[in-house]
């Protein structure tokens, strides 16, 4: 766990982390598919192929090209490739749309506490345009000082270029910063790599393990006051 005396901010992942598509991606997928032409798709089937689509990408960078290359995978076998571009826009705007996702139960109280208790806020996101709007329709973004999305600096999580981002916009050291989120790739070994602190979350762990948690509130009992109003 962190050296909670040391920490002065905490900056978080969104997606897995604040917030979730709702119901699921496959019933957003089938929703909009359903209006173009395509009933009765199985939510079940489209979130196995996401779920398998998102785990193979490589070089992902959240351009529209990118987002579009992984929906004709998830929709393959299912709906044709011609299709898909045709409803793709229709697709890509439903996820701009707060109503297309959850924040969860935990975070508005747990971002309340750490803002009361002292704690700069902050959000490093691998995403592309559609995250600012989104965060402010879902009432997210006022407890941010700062917010970093990849599609903004050029570089996505785990690279230390988008870290090291956040951390001159917040002006602390590395090690005064904790960043939460829950890919231990993308979120924790790229903020240790920049010199952060780091916590993974898992919120569908059965046992926790040294260096995770499995709700944000956890995070109130490691953290106290941020370190300069300790001494």
């Amino acid at each position: 766990m962190p050296r909670s005396g040391n920490i002065q901010a905490v900056t978080f992942d969104v997606g897995g982390t604040l917030i979730r598509p709702w119901p699921s991606v496959g019933h957003l997928y089938a929703e909009v598919a359903a209006r173009h032409g395509h009933p009765n798709l199985a939510s079940a089937t489209l979130n196995s192929q996401f779920a398998a689509s998102w785990r193979a990408k490589k070089n992902f960078n959240h351009s529209r090209h990118d987002w579009l290359e992984l929906v004709k995978k998830t929709f393959a076998g299912l709906v044709d490739q011609v299709s898909v571009r045709e409803f793709f826009d229709d697709l890509y705007d439903r996820f701009a749309a707060p109503e297309a996702w959850q924040v969860f139960d935990d975070v508005y109280p747990v971002l309340e506490e750490l803002r009361g208790r002292g704690f700069k806020l902050g959000i490093i996101s691998n995403w592309d345009e559609r995250l600012l709007p989104l965060l402010k329709g879902l009432q997210l973004s006022r407890y941010f000082e700062t917010i970093v999305v990849s599609v903004e600096v050029g570089f996505a999580k785990p690279s230390r270029e988008i870290f090291a981002r956040a951390m001159r916009l917040l002006a602390l050291p590395p090690g005064a910063i904790l960043h939460v989120g829950d890919s231990g790739t993308e979120d924790v070994a790229g903020a240790r790599s920049a010199g952060f602190e780091a916590v993974h979350l898992d919120r569908r762990a059965a046992t926790i393990e040294a260096g995770s948690i499995a709700a944000l509130p956890m995070l109130t009992k490691i953290l106290g006051k941020p370190h300069s109003e300790a001494n």
